[in-house]
């Protein structure tokens, strides 16, 4: 009976978790994460858009998950990214493997900007300058790009 229910119990958690990976892999196909600064700093000259900058813990922080959830995911959010930004997402998993060189080249953009919660986004110019730092909001896809709309106004005038 324990080794039935021990079996039961590691098959939910498989399918659990790939359920968690088809979300995540379906937010990532939607929309053009760089990884790399330069890149979308690159891109952000050519577009004149700024660059939107997503410091996450994308396989623990709560708070992450959320925002993945109730905005990124949302074709509201989409529609707006796709034609007024550069996405840039500097991930720090604690159970997702990722590569020494990846963990140095985010840590190093986590202490260059002062970085010291999750989630935390920056909207950087061209240049890798600061126009605005925020991080989760409440009220789905609308409101946060209502939200990301003033914080840009502001550094218009």
């Amino acid at each position: 009976m324990k080794k039935i229910l021990l079996v039961t119990m590691i098959l939910f958690m498989l399918v659990l978790n790939a359920c968690a990976e088809e979300k995540t892999t379906k937010s990532e196909d939607t929309l053009n994460w760089y990884s790399k600064l330069e890149e979308a700093e690159k891109e952000a000259v050519e577009t004149g858009n700024p660059i939107f900058v997503h410091f996450t813990g994308s396989d623990w922080c709560k708070w992450c998950f959320k925002l993945r959830e109730e905005v990124y995911e949302k074709q509201a959010f989409i529609d707006y990214a796709k034609d007024n930004l550069v996405l840039l997402k500097l991930d720090f998993p604690r159970r997702t493997y990722q590569a020494e060189e990846v963990k140095r080249y985010n840590r190093n953009l986590l202490n260059r900007y002062g970085i010291r919660g999750f989630p935390t986004v920056l909207l950087l110019d061209e240049k890798g300058n600061v126009i605005a730092k925020t991080g989760y909001q409440y009220g789905g896809p609308d409101a946060y790009v209502a939200h990301l709309e003033e914080l840009l106004s502001k550094n218009r005038k």
